[in-house]
């Protein structure tokens, strides 16, 4: 496969399963009927947000790459939308905020560099997190209520980031890219 590299840069693949994610369900259900923060909530998202970093290859060759290898998704269960640019709108609502969850010491995936390396040639950085996309209705204390979700502090709020293992990161009104990098240096500011 010819390449054309480009400069370093960062790209974003948004993955998210092509049927109903049972486990964004479930939350969904916890956290309208048991979490106050959850009271607006019109519906909650859960997708693999995957940062790639280093001289990539244009946006069709990206994809291309990412669509070949099952270290990044399945294209038989899951979609991919690939954010190459920050100007790039991400695959979320508008309105909605973002939490986006990483396991501390291992949002790195050390296995789909080495793939990476391997078909082109080139090393790059691989790191994953979870996003929970929540949209509420119409409630002008969105931000507070997705802080309140955010975080598990007790049984009666928080319930997508577990903080004795996960760091966490909300998003303002726009996602930035790159995210999960920022992610490492300060897990409590906002997007």
């Amino acid at each position: 496969m010819g390449t054309t590299r480009q400069r370093k840069r960062s790209a974003q693949a948004w993955v998210e399963l092509n049927t109903r994610d049972p486990e964004a369900v479930s939350a969904f259900g916890v956290a309208r009927a048991q979490l106050p923060g959850g009271r607006a909530l019109s519906d909650l998202r859960r997708l693999r947000c995957i940062e790639l970093r280093g001289a990539l290859p244009g946006r069709e060759e990206t994809a291309e790459l990412l669509h070949r290898s099952s270290q990044f998704y399945n294209p038989h269960k899951e979609r991919c939308t690939l954010r190459f640019e920050p100007s790039d709108p991400a695959p979320i609502p508008a309105g909605a905020r973002v939490v986006l969850v990483t396991e501390r010491g291992a949002e790195s995936r050390p296995a789909a560099e080495r793939w990476w390396l391997h078909e082109t040639g080139e090393k790059i950085e691989v790191r994953e997190g979870v996003a929970w996309v929540l949209s509420f209705d119409g409630s002008s204390k969105a931000v507070e209520a997705a802080a309140d979700l955010a975080v598990l502090h007790d049984r009666g709020h928080g319930l997508l980031c577990n903080p004795h293992s996960q760091d966490h990161r909300l998003s303002d009104h726009a996602v930035p890219l790159p995210w999960i990098e920022a992610a490492d240096s300060d897990p409590t500011e906002g997007g």
